[in-house]
């Protein structure tokens, strides 16, 4: 089977996601992977479909006309303020539209309360047919690979999975051989970018670089293959945010240089999958 893509929101955060789905096609993706629940941070658009009925039938044609797929929606953050029930509205649309997966990080150390509202959200979401991939995430609460296989024993969800993000896994210095200890069957999609090789020494640093300056797919210093070789051939997410990038090519240009520069590593460094994955 030939490996599969999909675009990343945050690759294109300024695109709503009929656009989004357009520049997807365009470019060669197989999928988009859409950030409709809405975060509130700096600069970011609201595209919450499931309170824009005009937008939500706007991206159902999108997809229709593209015949682009949704591979998964984001942010479901776990923290100690907010009701996992706020998500409902966000994974009905997620099933409406044909979607797989619900991409979760924790952002409280609250181990009771996080372990308590993953499952939750686990819960949740199976109604749906869908899946909760957890995302370590190097300035958040849980934050290395560790950290998430503990969440996921504990919860023992049918429907729980680990979403490994190529940025977070080399600042989280994890080693590409734990891989080969994580139950196949959790693995369902993963981020695919490159970054500098040296890690930041500030959590500012890293924000930024991880929020607006990843690199092309071999660009950086992020042994990429060593990763993804050990990982079962699940769909590669491109998220990949470069504010310079897109400001000097656009996005469609950006999303499509994300792709091939995708496909070029993965042709030169990544061959079939080993007997790990199998």
């Amino acid at each position: 089977m030939a490996r599969t893509f999909s675009l990343a929101h945050l690759t294109v955060l300024g695109c709503p996601p009929p656009e989004m789905a357009h520049i997807a096609a365009r470019a060669g993706y197989d999928y988009v992977s859409f950030r409709i629940i809405y975060m509130g941070l700096p600069g970011e658009p609201n595209y919450a479909l499931a309170e824009n009925p005009q937008l939500l039938r706007e991206t159902k044609a999108a997809l229709r006309e593209t015949g682009v797929n949704l591979l998964d929606i984001e942010l479901a953050r776990i923290d100690a303020d907010t009701d996992p029930k706020r998500y409902e509205p966000a994974l009905e649309v997620a099933a409406e539209l044909g979607g797989r997966h619900v991409l979760s990080s924790i952002w409280t150390t609250d181990r009771s309360v996080y372990i308590e509202r993953f499952a939750e959200l686990c819960e949740l979401a199976e109604p749906y047919g869908l899946t909760v991939d957890l995302e370590y995430v190097p300035i958040a609460a849980v934050t290395n690979l560790a950290g998430v296989v503990d969440v996921l024993k504990t919860v023992r969800k049918d429907n729980a999975g680990v979403m490994i993000d190529l940025h977070h896994f080399h600042r989280a210095g994890d080693s590409p051989e734990a891989l080969e200890a994580v139950p196949r069957e959790w693995f369902h999609f993963l981020h695919l970018c490159d970054a500098p090789g040296e890690i930041p020494a500030s959590k500012e640093e890293m924000t930024r670089i991880l929020r607006e300056e990843r690199l092309y797919i071999g660009e950086g210093g992020i042994d990429i293959a060593d990763i993804v070789r050990r990982i079962p051939e699940i769909p590669c997410s491109i998220e990949l945010p470069n504010i310079k990038r897109v400001k000097e090519l656009g996005y469609e240009e950006h999303a499509r240089r994300c792709l091939q520069s995708a496909k070029d590593y993965f042709a030169r460094h990544v061959t079939e999958q080993s007997d790990l994955s199998a």
